[in-house]
């Protein structure tokens, strides 16, 4: 099939590589020129593991190309993912221009029958939108379908999950529109499950919702844990041993981030409202991740200050402090740092006044000196460490699992580790002289 994808980004491009891979012929489209002229040259603009390889092989055998004009891919292409940004607006509602744009030039370019998609992550509604917008624009004489096909792509595990998805979930209002999706997947040989069209819009809002209200739960029980003497490790794993609940997602920590939940939770709260029902729920599992940052910042200052829970009032224990953070990005494998739990910490450090901030991650220095261009950044972790009061760990990649943790406590000036993502073992560490901070274990 001749395949358009509108958004060459992190889901965009991974879909188009992806179904080049299948043996189709794709056009990613993207008006960035800059990622534009990257991507002519080879280059993936972000990280993705295997991305680039994929882009590269299926460029050399002439089934991936990249334009930036949507006409002309519309023009070239029977069907056309609708995959560009939809961002949130400061209400949580959100921001449909790019959607709209796309919709509009899709119209103006309709030469015969069109099945256009929307990929991106969008409000129940929209598909009802994109066919008045496609009927009222488009020339009267052409037909056309549309269809909702929702991603479930993780970062740093995209390609994977392309290739081998837990489902595929097709909302159509055709057969026409079902029979080529149904078609187009059936090489990957999963789940697919045929709705309409809203019913397709939903289900994406409402997984990565739930998702999230698992990660909050979890980070609700750490406090509980820590408050009793209960070890949340434990208990998510007793909880998780049940097929019912399952153990993904129950890991408590600093909290979510990235492109997807924070945008999905606070969409799906503004949708709710705007049809008169309640998400209070959601409003507290929005409640609870942002505070697990503020709670992690207090634990901080609590065992730089060297005082029990009951004893830290008013005490500026950041204050005049260097601290060393392991990890920035909003989860190991990418260098995506959208909403990123390590931003609202670093500006936090720095509010309290902070001597300085001594940073290492593995991919995501350029993305993040765009937004503190004056903290110090190292391509080496110890070298991040050396002369620190305290080390944080924000993000759990692997180059983190198993360091040299002698090295480190003669690196640093007093042995505090602050791990938001629990990846060392807390009676290890005590073992070893570390003034631990973990998440819901003592």
């Amino acid at each position: 099939m001749k395949i358009a994808v509108i958004g060459a980004g992190h889901v965009g491009l991974v879909t188009g590589a992806c179904f080049a891979e299948l043996g189709h012929e794709v056009i990613c489209v993207d008006h960035d020129k800059k990622k534009l002229k990257a991507l002519k040259d080879g280059k993936v603009p972000f990280y993705e593991p295997g991305l680039d390889k994929l882009v590269h092989a299926n460029r050399k055998e002439d089934r991936l190309s990249f334009l930036g004009d949507t006409v002309k891919a519309v023009l070239d292409s029977e069907i056309i993912f609708i995959c560009v940004g939809t961002p949130s607006r400061k209400t949580g509602e959100v921001d449909m221009s790019f959607v709209k744009k796309t919709a509009s030039q899709i119209a103006q370019a309709m030469n015969g029958y069109k099945l256009i998609v929307e990929k991106s992550t969008v409000p129940v509604q929209t598909g009802e939108w994109i066919l008045k917008t496609l009927k009222k624009q488009a020339p009267k004489c052409v037909e056309f379908d549309v269809a909702s096909n929702p991603e479930f792509l993780r970062e740093g595990a995209a390609i994977h999950d392309f290739m081998h998805p837990d489902r595929v979930i097709i909302g159509v209002s055709s057969q026409r529109a079902a029979s080529e999706l149904v078609q187009l997947y059936s090489p990957l040989n999963a789940p697919i499950l045929v709705t309409d069209i809203k019913s397709a819009e939903l289900i994406k809002h409402a997984s990565n919702s739930f998702l999230a209200t698992k990660i909050s739960f979890a980070n609700m029980l750490a406090n509980l844990c820590e408050k009793t003497g209960a070890d949340i490790g434990k208990v998510v794993k007793g909880m998780g041993l049940d097929r019912r609940i399952g153990e993904d997602f129950l890991k408590a920590g600093i909290g979510y981030g990235g492109s997807c939940f924070p945008k999905d939770v606070s969409a799906f709260i503004h949708i709710g409202k705007k049809s008169g029902c309640n998400f209070g729920l959601l409003e507290e599992v929005r409640n609870i991740n942002i505070h697990r940052r503020i709670h992690f910042i207090t634990q901080i200052e609590k065992a730089l200050a060297g005082l029990s829970a009951s004893k830290r009032k008013n005490q500026a224990g950041l204050r005049n402090k260097t601290i060393a953070i392991w990890g920035l990005s909003f989860k190991p494998e990418t260098d995506d740092i959208r909403e990123a739990p390590s931003i609202y910490i670093i500006r936090e450090l720095l509010k309290k006044k902070v001597k300085s901030v001594r940073a290492f991650d593995p991919k995501t220095t350029d993305n993040m000196k765009k937004i503190f261009p004056n903290i110090i950044y190292f391509d080496c972790p110890y070298e991040a460490a050396k002369g620190a009061d305290a080390l944080l760990i924000l993000t759990e990649w692997k180059h983190f699992r198993h360091p040299d943790l002698l090295k480190i406590k003669t690196l640093l000036k007093q042995p505090v580790i602050a791990d938001g993502r629990n990846v060392y073992d807390p009676g290890k560490m005590k073992r070893m002289g570390f003034s631990y901070v973990s998440i819901g274990r003592t």
